[in-house]
Order: structure tokens, then C-alpha cells, then sequence
């Protein structure tokens, strides 16, 4: 994995498939390489690197009107030139990209092998391309037919996209488990894994399902399955732009994303507060008031940044709609043996709506009869589609890998969703009228965070402090524990600074030790009824010489912090998503002053659909 592109038309292919390939930049990947077929001969160019590497190698008449082309995020075999897609089969005749991993690629290793097979990569993908070719030996008539029999022999998850010189007027694309999506144009056709590919292009997509294929040419598409049925599909509308995927002035995306919280907020708010009774209006959970009423608890599902937002939405929900909940890391809830109750209300959070172990879990919990909603950024994504109903949060692309509007979009969508739960049991409307107000004043006091950092720099500066020490403490009470996580693991993932986060209350149950003047304490303290307790932690640790930072709602004495970074006080069920705020600018800026790949940290992809 980690991006596929592909185009078919009347233009030349690989300006298409570069710019493609750029705009999937994000997803995090460590090699790029395109193929196209041109008078009937593949050429094909990968380099380990960057998508810019790419384009400088490629000859100023790469020509071709067919092609793919393919981000590699590595699984099977280090970031190398052999190991970069497109795969080629020995002839020089089949392309393959691939996305996903072939779980028996082993044993079909072995057996090309003993058929005389040589392979020039470690990757498993390089199996479907000798399939492939492999298909045309034992009598395929056409390449729809030859990569319906090397699917047959693959177990595992995939999306690909492949060519065949000997059809050179075509792409013939698969999906399972790894997504896949068409871009209608006018009499020429794109492939993407991921609808930002396609901005600028197309905004007409169709979305392939499990188990299908696609042959594409010029002139349209033609949708199947393995056993050649064919398949009705809807063409979508993209309601993304070319200016929200485009960094524009900003030095990266993850800076632009931060700076755009004020107006996701206000789109994922958007046609959602019903003032007449004080509510929240959630007409895509698919859900009637009787059907809402029985359930008697909540789950909430969802991996890194989504599990944090969760554990938010958690005591969101039982705060106001005085039901239980509780959140748990998709990719180990799909492992055990869940109790799935009638119940429950399961709640899959994904900013891609494609992260896999998320999938998996949400389609473990149907398969046991469970009613599952989503909170999802991208329309028309695979969780989107197979939930029962949901909450789009509308925070347009986010190109950086670091989640950050939607972290703050998502836990809006949750604070709609405690409100519309409440309102429906014991919620007052003097209540539901408080939570509704604080909402519609986020994104102001948001605008008063990034205006106050642009005045003073504190923040930068307190992160170019913070840069040189191998390792942070994030400390939190109650609904500052999840924004301590969340503040630990922006900080890891764009700076490489080792991160903890720990609840207050367990320091002294043993991460006090680590405490020196040579670890630094990121707190959160809010101005709630646990402020006693919150200060009494900082004075433990700086009894001890530890250096601390606080985000507070007043300036604390030094006596309890070095820097107290202020934010503005919201109600205390959502002073949460303005803390959040600072801590991402905190990791930002550590990143710059470390000059890192900011938004594309190593080793990382932004949408995980690989176990």
C-alpha cells in the first residue's frame, strides 16, 4: 500500500498520474513509481523516494495515454527501486499496483517458482502480475478474464489496478478489503484509492464494493464480479474542492489544518442545532425515537486520534445522556470474542472511514445482529457505506498525516450526538440549550487561540524548549486523559520525541519516578471542580524539579508551572476540544524546530488499511 492512480483517455497519462500521486502525498508513503503503455511497449519508472524524485527521473517524452501509477508504504521488503510498484511480469507485458497484502503470497512464491518464475522483488505484490501473465498462458481470452483468474488463487486484502499491453486501451481494477474507486470523466476514465487523487479531474466517482472489479476504457466503465456477474453501481458526487487539498501560502498542511478548525467546526455544526427544542438534529443515524430509547448503553470504536475522540464522546454521552459508555481500540476489540448486546449502540469513528481494523470490527458486530452508526470524514467511504446510519463530520481534506480538524470535528459530532441522546431521556432543555450555545462559540475561541499565538509565540517557543529532550510526560484528569493522549501522540508522530500520557491520579503509582529536571510535564488544567487536585499533581512534580507546562484557563504561578499556555473557557463538557488546540500547535512547531518531514512523518500512513 499505500496509493493507487491510474487514467485512460485521449491525454498524456503521466502528468495525470504525477499529479495524482501528489495529491496522495499525505497518505505517508517511502517509495512512487507510474507505468504506461505506449505503441504497445510498458514503460515503467520508480525511484525510492519522493513523488518529486519520480517526476525528475521520468524522460521528457515518457509518452502514453494509459497508465498507473503507485505510493508504496512497505510491507513485503524495505523502501527500495526493486521493491516500489508497478510490478511487472517477466515478459514485460502485465503492470500491477497493489494496495492491501496477499496473505498466501508465500505459497504462490513458491509455486511461479517451480513453474520457472523469476522474481526481482520481495514483495508479495509481484505474484499478481505473474498470475497474471499466467492467466494469458493457460488460455485467457482478454485481461478482464486473466485477472479474474489470479484473484481467484489470491487470499488476502487488495485494491488494484492493472495493464496489459496486449489491451492497451484498458484498466482492469479489483477491491477487496483495500478501497478502490472509479472517476467518471468525459470520454476518459481515472482509478484512485482515494477520492483527493481525483480533485481537479473528476467530482463523478463510483465507489467499487468487496469483491468487485472494473474494466475501464475511454468510453466508460464496466463493473463485475469473480465469477463475471455484472454489477449496477451509482455514480457520486464529490463535494470536495481543489482548494481545501491545496496548501496554498502555508509552509505545510498540518499548519493549514489547524488554522481551518475554526470553519470545520462550524460545517460539522452546520443545518444540525435544532433551536425550537434545544437539540441536535441527526436525521443520518437512521434511527426513530422509539429505536433510540432502547438502547440502554454505548461503544465507541475507533483506532489512534479516532479512539482518543471516543473516549471523549464516552463521557460526552454519559454526561448528558446519563447513558454508559465506553471506548475501545478498534484493532483489538476485532480480536476477541465481543459480547454483542441488542442493547448497545456501537459507534465506529474513522476520519477515512477506510481504516481497516475498524472495518473489520464493524462488520464483526453485524455479522452478530449489532446496530452500528459511523463518524466519518469522507463521503462515500467503505465505513460510511456499511454502517446503518452515522454522522458525517464535513471537515473537508486533511492532507497532513497528523489528524487535527477532524480530532476536533469528530468530538463536536459527539457532543451532537450526547445532546440528541439526552433530550430523548433526562437532558433539560435549559441543558441542551447550554451545550448547543457553547458549541456555536468554538470556533470563535478557537480564532482567540491561533490569534494569540500569532501575537505572542508562546506556544512555538515553549515547543522550541521542548524539542531537545528525548522524552514528555502528558498528565490529565478525567476529560483532560484523552486530550493528554491526544497530545502525546501528535507529539510522536510529527517530532519523533518519545511521548507518554498518563492520568494525574497514576502518577504516584509509579510514573513519578521518572520524574527529573530532564522531563518535561505537559498538563492539562482546567478551571473544573478537580482544579485542586490538578495543582496539587504539578506541585508533586515540581517538588521534584520537573519542568511543567500548563494549559490552563488563567495563568498558573510558577510555583506550579515554568510556561502556563491560556485558553479560553468553554462549558466544561467541551473545554476539552479547546485544549486540544495548543497541544497540536505544540507538536507542529516542535516538528519545524526539528526540521522533520512535518506532514509526512516516517514509517506512517494516514489512511491504515493494512493490518
Amino acid at each position: 500500500m499505500c496509493g493507487i492512480v491510474g487514467y485512460v483517455g485521449a491525454a498524456e497519462a503521466a502528468p495525470v498520474l504525477i499529479e495524482g500521486l501528489n495529491r496522495l502525498e499525505y497518505r505517508g508513503y517511502d517509495s512512487a513509481g507510474i507505468a504506461v503503455i505506449d505503441r504497445g511497449q510498458l514503460k515503467v519508472r520508480k525511484v525510492s523516494g519522493r513523488v518529486a524524485d519520480l517526476a525528475e527521473e521520468l524522460p521528457k517524452r515518457f509518452k502514453g495515454s494509459v497508465g498507473i501509477g503507485h505510493t508504496r508504504w512497505a510491507t513485503h521488503g524495505e523502501p527500495t527501486v526493486a521493491n516500489a510498484h508497478p510490478h511487472v511480469d517477466s515478459t514485460n507485458r502485465i503492470a500491477v499496483v497493489h494496495n492491501g497484502i496477499i496473505e498466501n503470497a508465500e505459497e504462490l512464491r513458491a509455486k511461479l517458482t517451480a513453474d520457472g518464475v523469476e522474481f526481482t522483488s520481495q514483495t508479495d505484490t509481484e505474484t499478481v502480475a505473474h498470475l497474471v501473465a499466467a492467466a494469458f498462458v493457460a488460455g485467457a481470452e482478454d485481461l478482464e478474464q486473466a485477472v479474474r483468474y489470479a484473484l481467484r488463487q489470491v487470499v488476502g486484502a487488495y485494491g488494484i489496478a492493472v495493464v496489459d499491453t496486449a489491451h492497451p486501451d484498458r484498466i482492469v481494477v479489483a477491491r477487496n478489503g483495500s478501497p478502490v474507486l472509479l472517476g467518471v470523466g468525459e470520454k476518459e476514465m481515472f482509478v484512485a484509492s482515494d477520492v483527493a487523487a481525483l480533485v481537479g479531474y473528476t467530482r463523478q466517482v463510483v465507489y467499487l464494493d468487496d469483491g468487485e472489479l472494473a474494466t475501464i476504457t475511454p468510453g466508460g466503465y464496466r463493473t463485475f464480479t469473480l465469477d463475471a456477474r455484472s454489477t449496477a453501481k451509482q455514480v457520486s458526487e464529490v463535494d470536495w474542492d481543489v482548494v481545501g487539498a491545496e496548501i496554498g501560502d502555508h509552509a505545510h498542511f498540518l499548519i493549514k489544518e489547524i488554522g481551518e478548525q475554526p470553519r470545520s467546526i462550524e460545517r460539522t455544526l452546520r443545518g444540525r442545532i435544532d433551536e425550537r427544542f434545544n437539540t441536535a438534529h441527526l436525521g443520518g443515524l437512521n434511527l426513530t425515537v422509539r429505536e433510540a430509547r432502547e438502547f440502554r448503553r454505548v461503544k465507541i470504536l475507533g483506532c489512534g486520534s479516532a479512539c482518543y475522540a471516543g473516549d471523549l464522546g464516552a463521557q460526552l454521552i454519559e454526561d448528558l445522556a446519563r447513558m454508559p459508555a465506553t471506548a475501545e481500540s478498534a484493532s483489538e476489540f476485532r480480536y476477541r470474542n465481543p459480547v454483542v448486546e441488542p442493547d448497545t449502540l456501537y459507534v465506529a469513528v474513522s476520519q477515512s472511514g477506510e481504516t481497516v481494523d475498524t472495518l473489520a470490527a464493524v462488520q464483526e458486530l453485524q455479522r452478530k445482529g449489532g446496530r452500528v452508526i459511523g463518524i466519518v470524514n469522507v463521503v462515500g467511504s467503505t465505513i460510511a457505506r456499511q454502517v446503518d446510519g452515522g454522522i458525517y463530520i464535513h471537515a473537508g481534506p486533511e492532507m497532513s498525516v497528523a489528524a487535527t480538524k477532524s480530532f476536533t470535528s469528530t468530538v463536536a459530532a459527539f457532543a451532537l450526538l450526547a445532546v440528541h441522546l439526552g433530550r430523548m431521556r433526562d437532558l433539560a432543555p435549559t441543558e441542551g440549550r447550554r451545550i448547543l450555545d457553547a458549541l456555536a462559540a468554538l470556533p470563535g475561541q478557537i480564532e482567540e487561540i491561533l490569534d494569540a499565538e500569532k501575537r505572542t509565540g508562546l506556544i512555538a517557543e515553549v515547543a522550541r524548549g521542548i524539542a531537545p529532550h528525548n522524552s514528555v510526560l502528558f498528565i490529565g484528569r478525567r476529560r483532560g486523559w484523552p486530550v493528554a493522549r491526544e497530545g502525546a501522540q501528535k507529539l510522536k508522530e510529527v517530532s519523533y520525541v518519545h511521548a507518554e500520557a498518563y492520568a494525574s491520579a497514576e502518577l504516584k503509582h509509579g510514573p513519578l519516578a521518572l520524574v527529573s529536571p530532564e522531563l518535561p510535564t505537559v498538563a492539562c488544567v482546567p478551571a473544573d471542580d478537580l482544579l485542586d487536585k490538578n495543582t496539587s499533581t504539578l506541585a508533586e512534580i515540581r517538588a521534584r524539579r520537573g519542568p511543567v507546562v500548563a494549559l490552563a484557563h488563567r495563568e498558573l504561578s510558577t510555583d506550579l508551572a515554568d510556561r502556563t499556555i491560556v485558553v479560553p473557557r468553554s462549558e466544561p463538557e467541551l473545554d476539552s476540544i479547546l485544549m486540544s488546540v495548543p497541544l497540536q500547535l505544540l507538536a507542529y512547531h516542535a516538528a519545524v524546530a526539528l526540521e522533520r518531514d512535518v506532514d509526512r512523518p516516517r514509517n506512517l500512513a494516514k489512511s491504515v488499511t493494512v493490518e
